[in-house]
C-alpha cells in the first residue's frame, strides 16, 4: 500500500516537494470519532517518534471530529485537553463538533446530531441510559447541559477553522477550488466533499484533511486525506512532516490488539 502511495505522489508531482520551515515538525491526525483506545496509542506513538527524531519546534494538529460514533468521546476530549497541556496541540473544528455545540441549544440540530453518532457522545458522559431513553429533545438538552463539563464545551469552542504551516494547509473537510484561502467559507472547511475531492489542479498549499473516509490515506499532489475511518475500520492515521519528508503512523485494532505501524511516503 505504501509503495503505491509513493508512486502516486511521484507521478503526480512535477515540481519541488512541499515543505515545512526549517526547524519545524508537524503531525496531523485524522478523525478519531470517539475511539479513545486508538487515540491513546497513536498519541503515545507520536510522542515517541517526535522524541526519536531530535529537537524541533513540533506541533500536533488534530483534524477534527474527535467525537461521535465511537464509544468514548468524553475520554477523547479529556485526553486531547491533557495532551495539549504537555505539548503544542492544535485542534480543528469538525462538522461533528459544530453539530455538538449547536445541539446543546437547538432541538432541531439535536435530532440530527443524535442520528449521526451523537447518541454515543451523549452517553459517554455520566447520563443514565434509561433516563436518556425516556427523555424528549428538550429534556435531553437539559441532561447534556447538566452532565457535560463547561470546560469541555469551552475547549471545543476554542477549536480552529484552518491552520497554515509552510506549504501545507490543514482543514477538517477541504476547501472550495478557485476561492482564496482567506475567503473560504467556514461551512466548506467543515463540510465540503465535492468539488474539492475531484479537483486535480493545485490549491496553492497542499491541503491536509479528514472528513471523507477511505481505508487507505489518499495522497495526491494537491491534497492528503487521512480519515481512515477509525470508528468503522479500526484504523487511526497520523501524517508526520518535517522539511520535505513525510511519513505515516497508524494505530490499528486487530481483533482487540492495537498495533502501530510506520512508513515513509
Amino acid at each position: 500500500m505504501f509503495s503505491k502511495l509513493r508512486k502516486l505522489f511521484s507521478s503526480a508531482d512535477n515540481g519541488p516537494r512541499p515543505a515545512l520551515p526549517a526547524g519545524s515538525r508537524a503531525y496531523a491526525m485524522g478523525d478519531v470519532h470517539g475511539r479513545l483506545d486508538l487515540f491513546t496509542t497513536l498519541c503515545d506513538a507520536i510522542d515517541a517518534d517526535d522524541a526519536a527524531r531530535g529537537t524541533a519546534d513540533t506541533s500536533v494538529i488534530l483534524l477534527g471530529d474527535l467525537i461521535d460514533r465511537g464509544p468514548d468521546s468524553a475520554g477523547v476530549i479529556a485526553l486531547a485537553r491533557a495532551w495539549g497541556q504537555r505539548r503544542t496541540v492544535r485542534v480543528l473544528m469538525g462538522n461533528h463538533e459544530e453539530m455538538f455545540l449547536d445541539a446543546l441549544e437547538k432541538e432541531e440540530v439535536l435530532r440530527h446530531f443524535l442520528r449521526f453518532g451523537g447518541k454515543e457522545t451523549v452517553l459517554s458522559y455520566p447520563i443514565d441510559p434509561e433516563e436518556y431513553t425516556r427523555s424528549d429533545l428538550a429534556e435531553t438538552i437539559a441532561l447534556m447541559q447538566a452532565a457535560i463539563p463547561a470546560a469541555d464545551v469551552d475547549f471545543i469552542r476554542s477549536f480552529e477553522d484552518r491552520i497554515e504551516l509552510g506549504d501545507y494547509l490543514f482543514v477538517h473537510a477541504g476547501i472550495r477550488p478557485d476561492v482564496a484561502i482567506p475567503d473560504q467559507a467556514v461551512s466548506d472547511l467543515r463540510w465540503i466533499r465535492e468539488p474539492f475531492l475531484s479537483h486535480t489542479a493545485s490549491f496553492g498549499p497542499v491541503v491536509v484533511h479528514g472528513h471523507t473516509i477511505d481505508p487507505a490515506p489518499q495522497v495526491r499532489a494537491n491534497r492528503i486525506g487521512i480519515d481512515t475511518g477509525a470508528y468503522r475500520t479500526g484504523c487511526l492515521t497520523a501524517l508526520g512532516l518535517q522539511g520535505e519528508d513525510r511519513w505515516l503512523i497508524e494505530a490499528r485494532d486487530e481483533n482487540g490488539a492495537i498495533r502501530v505501524t510506520q512508513r515513509s511516503l
